[in-house]
């Protein structure tokens, strides 16, 4: 095993999962400190009037891009290695996907990280959300509902001869290196994010989005130094909260036949830094749902973001970040359903489905 792991006494797995406990921690924080969220990002542009949050959330997109890409061209991560761009994509799983993430997103109140962050300042009712999304993800993924995801929805649907990205396609079309598209077009999103001086003067929004897309950056950086250094296999990976939420739960209870594993780390560093965050704030506070009707909503929110999660192969972080940041196809296309399904949701929530 290589000098670095021995000398923290971690095996190369444990290795992997504190890469995403780092990472999960500084987005527990960005969760409490700098109320990054991207379903409150939504809410604000449809109902309040502002758009802060939501290039909050641009502008992680664009740092991490940037960065991952900045990495690719000093040959230290290979971006067309990536689960999100390797194996092809299918329009259809991220369009389904998206748009049934949405919707429960709404219904529940929170996504899956949205709902760890809850859960670190006491809120109970973000625990049940966290236990049936991961069960439902893992129901879709390897349950009995596994076989026809697979039969229906195949992720590798359409596969090229380069990547599913839009930097090797830009490369292939332009005859550049990829990571020059990739980290133009990183570049120039970061750029529009930050291009109004109202969006400027929010210090904070600034500071935690830039933060949140160096910690997605952290996760491929991380993972990639561990592959190419260690002697077992060790896949690229960045932080994602559907599926990651049900290895959690597997780990609690079987940890002595498991091994560590990134997703886990994430999810216990987001919980940690919520925690942190929260007792900062002086916020952290138990809260039970006192209303039935509220708690089956939740429910059903939480169950169609993990399958929705399951479908589109990640979240709002996953698909909305982490495969943003490599410039997978599926990436916009699943952010675009999220915010449509969470439309749709929200609508429910406050008109119901009556014609205006």
């Amino acid at each position: 095993m290589f000098d670095t792991a021995t000398a923290l006494g971690l095996s190369e797995p444990a290795l992997v999962a504190l890469v995403g406990l780092v990472g999960g921690i500084v987005l527990g924080l960005a969760a409490r400190l700098g109320r990054f969220c991207t379903l409150g990002a939504i809410e604000d542009l449809l109902y309040g009037g502002s758009d802060i949050r939501m290039r909050m959330w641009a502008l992680a997109v664009g740092v991490a891009a940037t960065a991952v890409f900045a990495m690719e061209a000093a040959g230290w991560v290979a971006t067309g290695e990536t689960f999100y761009v390797a194996d092809g994509w299918n329009p259809v799983a991220h369009v389904l996907g998206g748009l049934l993430f949405g919707y429960g997103m709404a219904l529940a109140g929170n996504c899956g990280y949205g709902a760890l962050a809850r859960l670190g300042g006491g809120d109970l009712r973000a625990f049940v959300i966290v236990l049936v999304m991961g069960v439902s993800a893992y129901v879709v993924l390897s349950g009995p509902l596994a076989a026809a995801r697979v039969a229906l929805l195949p992720p590798d649907l359409i596969r090229g001869e380069v990547p599913a990205g839009f930097a090797a396609l830009g490369g292939a079309l332009l005859g550049v290196a990829d990571h020059a598209v990739g980290l133009a077009l990183g570049l120039a999103i970061a750029t529009a994010a930050l291009w109004p001086d109202r969006m400027r003067r929010e210090g904070r929004a600034v500071l935690w989005g830039a933060a949140v897309g160096l910690a997605i950056a952290s996760g491929w950086a991380g993972t990639a130094w561990i592959a190419a250094h260690g002697f077992e296999p060790a896949a690229l990976a960045s932080h994602s909260f559907a599926r990651p939420l049900g290895d959690t739960l597997l780990w609690a209870m079987l940890a002595s036949g498991l091994t560590l594993s990134f997703g886990v780390g994430s999810v216990a560093g987001v919980l940690g830094g919520a925690l942190i965050g929260a007792l900062i704030r002086g916020h952290f506070r138990w809260e039970a749902c006192e209303d039935a009707r509220e708690l089956r909503r939740q429910i059903g929110g939480a169950a169609a973001m993990g399958v929705g999660g399951a479908v589109a192969l990640g979240c709002s972080v996953g698909q909305g970040l982490s495969a943003f940041s490599v410039l997978a196809y599926g990436a916009p296309l699943t952010v675009a359903c999220i915010w449509g399904g969470a439309w749709l949701g929200l609508r429910h929530l406050i008109h119901g489905f009556a014609p205006s």
